[in-house]
């Protein structure tokens, strides 16, 4: 079993253009990117068509440690300052499950732990300080 925290930045309609800044910036290699329109299209959640470039989920590598983006969903709000979430990755989904029921304890979920087209096992939380968090299961399991 594995277990990272990762840094999450989430944009505002402008992650390609900081995913850009730091490749040139900081020497960041992209690992991955995925924009809205490549997503698998949701019924419940039709998307704009001025919104399919924007990015869904990013991951660019920085010497020995990764950084993850995406932009935010249009219509959903976003703050400068509150950009900025801690992503707990590991291949465990019981694991996952053990930590985000953990995370929920005073705290509120914004998204419950589940099954999606791209985890076994994601869901997001803001725990009882205030703090972010994704809880993310990588591979099919």
């Amino acid at each position: 079993m594995t277990v990272r925290l990762i840094p999450y930045l989430v944009m505002d309609g402008n992650a390609k253009e900081a995913i850009h800044f730091y490749e040139k910036a900081l020497g960041a290699q992209v690992l991955f990117s995925q924009s809205f329109g490549e997503m698998p299209e949701n019924p419940d959640f039709p998307l704009p068509a001025e919104a399919k470039d924007r990015v869904s989920h990013a991951t660019i590598k920085v010497g020995e440690s990764e950084l993850m983006f995406s932009d935010t969903f249009p219509g959903q709000p976003h703050q400068s300052g509150n950009q900025v979430t801690i992503c707990i990755t590991t291949d465990d989904a019981e694991k996952a499950k053990q930590m985000f029921e953990a995370l929920t304890d005073g705290g509120q979920v914004t998204m419950p732990l589940q099954e999606t087209f791209f985890s076994p096992a994601y869901g997001t939380v803001t725990d009882k300080f205030g703090v972010n968090f994704q809880v993310f299961t990588e591979g099919r399991q």
